[in-house]
C-alpha cells in the first residue's frame, strides 16, 4: 500500500473520515449570501471527487448584527443560505467526503453599516476585547451579554449547518477573527474573566465549542483554527499558541495550526505571506509549527497546513507524529486528485501548486478562481458540457510553449491528429529559462509533466522546425493554431546594443553572465524574480523602475510575497527611475532627485514582452481554420494561455 499512514483512516467524534487529506478552508467569490452558483458548487465537489477526506467551504458569518466583513458573505443566522448549503453538502457528501464549513466572526474586522438584502444592516458599532481601532473604525469592549449572545449564535449557526447536511464545523480562532483577538494579550486587556490570564482568554473559544456540542451533540465534530505562531516580532510565539491549544484539550475534537494574524501587527504583510505560502519559501515551511505544537499538546488531533503537495511529505508528517491530519488549500484547487494519485501510486502525475496566487488574485479582482496550472479549476461544469467531437481533424500548432503544449494534448485527447512544430530543440518556451530557479521547481515539473505526457501521445513533434507558410502549407492541416508567444521588448535607449547588456531570458539561462553588480531595467515580476534569484547567488543587484511602485499586474497578493522576498534579500527597488543612458560601467537613470549613476558590470532588460504577432498572422491562410492562443494573441499569464489553450483545442471538430 502507498503512504500506509496518510490513507489511514480516522474517526474524529463519531465520524469515519476515509484518510487523512483534508481540504482546507476556502471561501468562494462566485456565492452570494450562501446562493452557490452551480460552478461554485462544481468547484468544491471536484475535490471530494478527487479523494480528500474533507472538504471545508470557507467565509461563513455567524452573526450579521456585528459581525459581517462583506454583504455577500454567507450569513448563518439567516435561513436564507438553506437551500445553496444543502446542495453544497450533498454534492461533497456523495462522493464520500465530509463535507465542513469555518464559522467566522471578525470582530473588530468587522465593517459597520453593511446591507444585506433579506438580512438587514449590521450595527454602526464595532465590538472587540477592548476598546480600541481598526481601520479608521472606533471598536468599543464587548460587553458580557454580547459574548454570551455570539456565543449562542456560533452554536447556532452549527446546528444550522448539520442539519443543511454537513458533518462537521470550523472554528476559526485564528488569524486576527474575533476569538483570537480574544486570545492575544496585546489586544485583549481586560480585566473581568474573559481577560487576563490565558484561562480566561481561551474562554470565548472553549465556550463556543462546548455550546457547539451541546447543541449538535457531543459525538459531531467540531474543528477549531488557531494561529499556532503569529510569526512577527511584535507577536505570540508557539509557546503561546501550544498553551492555547492545550486549553482546548477536552473541547476541541481537532486542532487545525495555521499560522499569523491579521489584526495589530505593524507588519502583516510578512505575517500573510507566512499564513499562505510564497514560492519563495520552502515546501511544508510551517509544519513546524504543528509539530511543536503536537509536541506540547495530547489528547487531541492535531492538522497542518500550508505549502503541501508531495505525498512522501505528507506521509512523514503523519508517520513521524509531527501531526495527524494534512490540510491543502491551493494544492487541492491546482490538482484536486492528489489524493488519488497518491494512493493509486501515480505521484508523478501530481500536479503541483506553485504557489504563484493567481487563484487568490483572480477570485479578488474577476470574482473567480482561476488556476494557473489547472484550466479547468472553477471551470469545472464548462468543460464537462464539452463531448468529444465526432468529426477527427488534422491539427497543425506551432509553437511549443505552455499554450502550444495544452493545445496539443487536449487535441490529441479528443481524437485528432495533431502535429506540433517548435523551432527551438526543446519544447517548453522562453519560460524553460527559469528551470534551475530553486522557487520555480514546481513550474519546472510542471513543464517536464506536459512533455512527459506529449511523449506517451502519437502527437507529431518536431523540433528544430520554425514554421514557415510555405511549410505549413504542406502540412496541409484543417485547422492552424498559432502558438508562437512573444520576444523580449528592446527599448531605443542609448547603449542598449552594449557587450554588457542582456535580456533577462539569457541571465536566467546562464546567470554566469551577470558580474558582480548587477542592474535590472523593468520592475515587473520578471525583473524583480531575476534580482531575488541573482541575489541568492551572490549578486550586488539594483532594480531601476519607472512606476513609482511594483509594476506586476492584478496580483495583490504576488505582490505582497514578491515584497517580501525582496525585503528578506536586502533589495531595495529603485522606483520611479527612467533609464536615460547604458555605459560600459553602469546606467543613468533619471530620478525624482535627478540624474543618478548606478554602477553595474552588466545591464539586464526586463521591460516586457512583444507578441510574434506578425508571425501569427503570416500563418492565417495556411492550413483551413486559424486560430492564434497565448503571448502572441497579447503578453499575458500562464493561467490565461492554458485557459485559452485547452478551450480552443476542444472547439476543434464541434461545429
Amino acid at each position: 500500500m502507498n503512504y500506509p499512514n496518510l490513507f489511514k483512516p480516522i474517526q474524529i467524534g463519531d465520524t469515519l473520515f476515509r484518510n487523512r487529506i483534508f481540504a482546507a478552508p476556502m471561501g468562494h467569490p462566485d456565492n452570494v449570501m450562501g446562493k452557490f452558483s452551480d460552478d461554485c458548487i462544481a468547484f468544491f465537489e471536484r475535490k471530494a471527487m478527487g479523494g480528500a477526506a474533507c472538504v471545508t467551504l470557507g467565509e461563513a458569518c455567524v452573526d450579521s448584527t456585528y459581525g459581517k466583513g462583506y454583504a455577500a458573505e454567507i450569513s448563518l443566522d439567516s435561513r436564507q443560505p438553506l437551500r445553496g448549503l444543502t446542495k453544497m453538502a450533498d454534492a461533497i457528501r456523495r462522493h464520500g467526503a465530509i463535507p465542513s464549513i469555518e464559522l467566522q466572526h471578525p470582530g473588530m474586522k468587522a465593517v459597520p453599516k453593511v446591507y444585506t438584502p433579506g438580512v438587514g444592516t449590521t450595527s454602526d458599532i464595532i465590538y472587540g476585547p477592548s476598546d480600541d481601532e481598526f481601520a479608521g473604525y472606533p471598536v468599543k469592549e464587548m460587553p458580557e451579554e454580547i459574548i454570551y449572545e455570539i456565543i449562542e449564535k456560533f452554536a447556532n449557526a452549527a446546528k444550522f449547518c448539520k442539519d443543511a447536511g454537513f458533518g462537521m464545523v470550523m472554528v476559526h480562532a485564528g488569524h486576527g477573527w474575533l476569538l483570537n483577538q480574544f486570545m492575544c494579550s496585546r489586544i485583549n486587556r481586560r480585566t473581568d474573566k474573559w481577560g487576563g490570564s490565558m484561562e480566561n482568554r481561551a474562554r470565548f473559544t472553549i465556550e463556543v465549542v462546548d455550546a457547539i456540542h451541546k447543541k449538535c451533540g457531543k459525538g459531531f465534530p467540531v474543528e477549531v483554527r488557531i494561529s499556532a505562531d503569529e510569526c512577527s516580532p511584535y507577536g505570540y510565539t508557539v509557546e503561546e499558541g501550544a498553551a492555547f491549544a492545550q486549553m482546548l484539550v477536552g473541547h476541541a475534537d481537532l486542532i487545525n495550526c495555521s499560522v499569523g494574524c491579521g489584526v495589530g501587527l505593524p507588519d502583516k504583510a510578512r505575517t500573510t505571506v507566512i499564513t499562505f505560502p510564497s514560492m519563495y519559501g520552502p515546501d511544508g515551511q510551517n509544519v513546524k509549527y504543528a509539530a511543536a505544537v503536537k509536541e506540547k499538546v495530547s489528547g487531541v488531533y492535531i492538522s497542518t497546513v500550508g505549502a503541501l503537495t508531495d505525498p512522501a511529505m505528507m506521509e512523514d508528517i503523519i508517520a513521524s507524529g509531527k501531526a495527524d491530519i494534512v490540510e491543502i488549500g491551493r494544492g487541492l484547487t491546482c490538482d484536486p486528485d492528489i489524493p488519488y494519485k497518491a494512493r493509486d501510486g501515480r505521484e508523478d502525475e501530481i500536479v503541483r501548486c506553485m504557489r504563484c496566487n493567481a487563484c487568490f488574485s483572480s477570485g479578488m479582482q474577476k470574482g473567480h478562481f482561476w488556476c494557473a496550472l489547472n484550466p479547468v479549476a472553477n471551470r469545472e461544469r464548462e468543460f464537462a458540457r464539452i463531448t468529444k467531437p465526432a468529426d477527427k481533424k488534422k491539427v497543425l500548432v506551432v509553437g511549443g510553449g505552455i499554450a502550444g503544449m495544452q493545445v496539443a494534448l487536449t487535441a490529441v485527447e479528443n481524437g485528432h491528429e495533431v502535429v506540433l512544430c517548435e523551432k527551438d530543440g526543446a519544447l517548453g518556451g522562453h519560460i524553460r529559462c527559469e528551470e534551475q530557479v530553486p522557487f520555480k521547481k514546481h513550474l519546472k515539473e510542471y513543464i517536464d509533466q506536459q512533455i512527459c505526457k506529449i511523449g506517451k501521445t502519437d502527437i507529431d513533434v518536431r523540433l528544430n522546425t520554425e514554421v514557415t507558410p510555405e511549410y505549413a502549407k504542406e502540412i496541409g492541416a484543417d485547422v492552424l493554431i498559432a502558438a508562437l508567444g512573444a520576444k523580449p521588448v528592446k527599448p531605443a535607449i542609448p547603449g542598449i546594443d552594449g557587450e554588457n547588456v542582456y535580456f533577462a531570458e539569457e541571465v536566467y539561462t546562464n546567470p554566469d553572465l551577470a558580474g558582480e553588480n548587477v542592474v535590472i531595467m523593468g520592475g515587473g515580476l520578471v525583473g524583480m524574480e531575476l534580482a531575488i534569484y541573482l541575489k541568492s547567488l551572490g549578486k550586488n543587484v539594483n532594480v531601476l523602475e519607472m512606476a513609482p511602485r511594483m509594476n506586476m499586474g492584478p496580483n495583490p497578493i504576488g505582490v505582497q510575497s514578491v515584497e517580501v522576498a525582496l525585503s528578506d534579500n536586502g533589495i531595495v527597488p529603485n522606483f520611479s527611475t527612467k533609464v536615460t543612458k547604458v555605459e560600459a560601467g553602469g546606467v543613468w537613470g533619471e530620478t525624482k532627485d535627478g540624474e543618478k549613476f548606478f554602477p553595474a558590470d552588466t545591464v539586464v532588460c526586463a521591460l516586457g514582452q512583444k507578441s510574434l504577432t506578425e508571425e501569427a498572422m503570416a500563418l492565417y491562410d495556411c492550413g483551413g481554420r486559424f486560430t492564434a492562443v497565448g503571448d502572441c494573441v497579447i503578453p499575458g499569464n500562464i493561467s490565461e494561455a492554458n485557459a485559452s489553450a485547452k478551450t480552443v483545442a476542444l472547439d476543434i471538430g464541434r461545429l
